[in-house]
């Protein structure tokens, strides 16, 4: 049984599903191609483990059950193309179940299982942002990649307590409006929703028409009123404390401008109590106050910054489900799309999980996508 079905496209030419597998480096495609199921890829944004599930034909019994903590690589595309490598995943799961018999493997991008969800008692003085994702690399066998910008930040001093890796590179970047990711052995700290990779540089956006997919689904939220938001920081000044406002330039207003009829009645901006100062990303009328009293004001912008991003992403998105799977598409891509309604052509997209199907039905992608934030610019005021 071979479940990788032609693809009939506009052309008249017809392309075939292919894929490379191999297990602690031993190549197994050919003893996989023909009892294959399904194979289903999920792409993860974030520090969310890529997930691998493979569903293989053992009604003659003959299949071997591997062992969990073995490594599967793994390559997709179409036969006479050049495959793309889709990276490297530890097996932490194995059913076996029927009748018919089937076996299905689920493997994730980083071992979990392992030192990064070990819980640790760290503290870290006098450093920078970059020596910290650094030394957590090293004693988790991974290589550290920062965004331009985060490296040389100062640290005076922050604690993980009781707390493993995993979760604190998480609480990590959040302080400091990042993304934190593990991808084909790198642990990366990058800016999220930009369409920028770890080195800073644009990634190539791509142009998805209409046409190209099966079914497509736009959806525009309110965004519960929130004009803004404020962040606190502990002010080490007598003077009265101040409130510095950022807010987005009137030309670069986001493009969705609908009011949601549940929209909350704009109330009063957040006041600093004695001894903090105030942050505030968006306007003043209805703002989000971030409940973390922050160290500096540098820290109390830049969560500002990317709880404001956060909400203004949030309140649009597109999914689509492209006919002809598209192995070389991952989060953080920007997308323009082409041959939907106006207000979601103008609009210029971020895909933030990305899913790859492999089965008897041929080879398809799912794509989740955001508003891409990049022209976005702001004003500060303080008063």
């Amino acid at each position: 049984m071979n479940p990788l079905s032609n693809v009939l496209l506009q052309t008249g030419a017809q392309l075939t599903p292919d894929f490379s597998l191999s297990v602690n480096a031993q190549d197994i495609t050919t003893n996989v191609r023909q009892r294959l199921i399904s194979l289903t890829l999920t792409d993860n944004r974030g520090f969310e483990a890529d997930q691998l599930n493979i569903e293989l034909d053992d009604a003659d019994g003959q299949l071997m059950m591997p062992a969990l903590g073995e490594e599967l690589q793994l390559s997709l595309g179409w036969q006479g193309f050049a495959l793309t490598d889709k990276g490297r995943f530890t097996v932490d799961s194995i059913q076996h179940h029927g009748a018919p018999d089937a076996l299905t493997l689920t493997a994730r991008s980083a071992n979990f299982l392992g030192s990064l969800n070990q819980q640790r008692e760290v503290s870290y003085d006098n450093t920078t942002l970059g020596e910290i994702v650094a030394q957590i690399a090293a004693r988790n066998h991974l290589q550290p990649h920062l965004a331009a910008g985060f490296a040389g930040i100062s640290v005076l001093h922050i604690d993980q307590t009781h707390e493993s890796d995993a979760g604190f590179m998480t609480r990590l970047a959040t302080l400091y409006g990042a993304v934190a990711a593990v991808k084909a052995g790198k642990l990366l700290f990058i800016r999220p929703g930009n369409g920028t990779s770890v080195s800073g540089k644009p990634i190539a956006p791509v142009i998805l028409t209409r046409k190209e997919g099966d079914a497509h689904s736009f959806n525009l939220a309110g965004r519960d009123g929130y004009t803004g938001v404020t962040a606190h920081w502990l002010s080490t000044k007598a003077s009265k404390p101040q409130q510095v406002n950022l807010q987005r330039k009137t030309s670069e207003q986001a493009a969705f401008t609908v009011d949601h009829p549940a929209a909350k009645t704009p109330g009063m901006p957040a006041v600093a109590k004695p001894g903090q100062e105030n942050y505030l990303a968006g306007s003043k009328e209805n703002v989000f106050t971030l409940t973390t009293l922050y160290p500096t004001k540098e820290l109390a912008m830049r969560a500002a910054e990317a709880k404001w991003k956060n909400l203004q992403q949030g309140h649009a998105s597109v999914s689509l489900k492209l006919a002809k799977g598209r192995a070389d598409l991952f989060p953080e891509t920007p997308v323009t799309l082409s041959g939907f309604k106006t207000v979601i052509d103008r609009q210029p997209w971020l895909i933030t999980k990305v899913t790859h199907l492999l089965n008897a039905g041929g080879f398809i992608t799912q794509l989740e996508c955001e508003i891409l934030l990049e022209n976005a610019e702001y004003e500060a005021k303080e008063k």
